[in-house]
């Protein structure tokens, strides 16, 4: 790994984790479709025994994603949920999560109605304070869980200084890294245990696979999540991980035009006289937008923003009229999608709480895809008009 780390980003999207197939010299990597392999005796094998503990086509996948992340060990699963579901398994009754006030709706599902009736409870807390997050561990903290930026409000928190009180208290952070995708941030070296990913957004990037990710560097931990991974069997096909690996050679080039497009956008929707907040870290009206620029590399394709007329039946007419911003769930691939997370993504977390955490009724998120700009304006023109 430390010889692909001198290597850049971009050359490590097209050739980490891919090799030649020995065989023919396919210089893509085959989808090998099978339960099972042949030994040559009882335990005499090639290094491969059935296919829901070890495939060829996910080994190459866990390895570019290892090499995107900087990290030693990927672990991948069927989806972004099994992903966070094995590392939620690494905690025992009785003990917690503590987690950002601001993240996906599907996680806070898991974490309260799955795992809260089991023992493992979890609390939602603001961490863009540090001195909030200091006051918050308590003995029965074993993991500290955050996004940034986050789902759908995009704080952006600082990993370093998270990482830092984690370490002190020898509590694992995981960072939750699917917005910004490797390619605009690598939580790893600021600190953190573990990245997690949901690989159906950006990293796959085409809105064709459900797909999620851990990396890590550290080597006892990386065991155990392999052992779940095969002892819950939560893994992905291997014609998903051959559309992964394909996904991730233009992940660099998706990144740059999309986070153009958005930052043309977030400008041109914080001029809009129908608009009032526009939620997006590029922006220096952003409130973490120093920070942003210090942690990240470049700001991402998501914008988040609100009405003036703060009506949630407005929202609704601009969701409804767009063309070119398909309304659907998801985020992350070519195309440009608008959704309402109140009603959506976030409908699982009680609406008191999702407006403690600035998820207004009214609040409408983008991803923005890689079209032509000029279209992509003109489309919120009429919708907004």
């Amino acid at each position: 790994m430390s010889e692909n780390n001198k290597q850049g980003f971009a050359t490590l999207a097209v050739h980490a984790g891919v090799h030649p197939d020995p065989s023919t010299g396919a210089i893509m990597t085959p989808i090998f479709q099978t339960s099972t392999y042949v030994q040559e005796a009882p335990g005499k094998h090639k290094g491969y025994e059935y296919a829901r503990t070890q495939n060829p086509t996910r080994d190459a996948l866990q390895a570019s994603l290892a090499a995107l992340e900087g990290g030693q060990h990927g672990i991948v699963y069927s989806s972004g949920l099994a992903a966070m579901d094995a590392v939620i398994k690494l905690l025992k009754s009785g003990e917690e999560m503590l987690c950002t006030d601001d993240l996906y709706g599907g996680s806070y599902r898991q974490l309260v109605r799955v795992y809260s009736p089991l023992g493992i409870k979890s609390r939602f807390i603001d961490m863009s304070s540090i001195d909030n997050l200091e006051a918050a561990i308590k003995p029965e903290t074993r993991m500290i869980w955050i996004e940034t930026p986050t789902n759908p409000t995009l704080k952006v928190l600082d990993i370093e200084a998270i990482a830092r009180v984690a370490q002190k208290h020898g509590i694992p952070l995981c960072v939750d890294n699917t917005f910004a995708s490797p390619y605009l941030q690598n939580p790893l070296s600021m600190g953190a245990t573990l990245v997690h990913h949901s690989i159906t957004k950006y990293i796959a990037g085409h809105s064709d696979v459900i797909m999620g990710g851990l990396v890590t560097n550290d080597d006892a931990l990386a065991e155990q999540l392999r052992f779940l991974q095969n002892a819950s069997g939560a893994v992905p096909g291997p014609q998903d991980c051959f559309l992964v690996l394909r996904g991730i050679k233009t992940l660099h080039l998706r990144m740059e035009r999309s986070g153009e497009n958005a930052m043309k956008i977030a400008r041109y929707l914080q001029a809009h006289p129908r608009v009032g907040r526009v939620l997006y870290p590029g922006l220096a009206s952003h409130p973490q937008h120093d920070l942003a620029a210090r942690q990240m590399r470049g700001y991402g394709g998501m914008i988040s923003f609100d009405l003036k007329e703060d009506s949630l039946d407005a929202a609704i007419r601009v969701l409804s009229s767009t063309k070119l911003f398909s309304l659907a769930e998801s985020l992350g691939g070519v195309e440009s999608l608008i959704g309402h997370p109140a009603s959506m993504t976030h409908a699982s977390i009680p609406r008191e709480q999702r407006l403690a955490s600035g998820l207004t009724d009214s609040l409408i998120r983008l991803s923005v895809g890689i079209e032509a700009y000029e279209d992509l304006e003109a489309d919120l023109q009429q919708a907004l008009g």
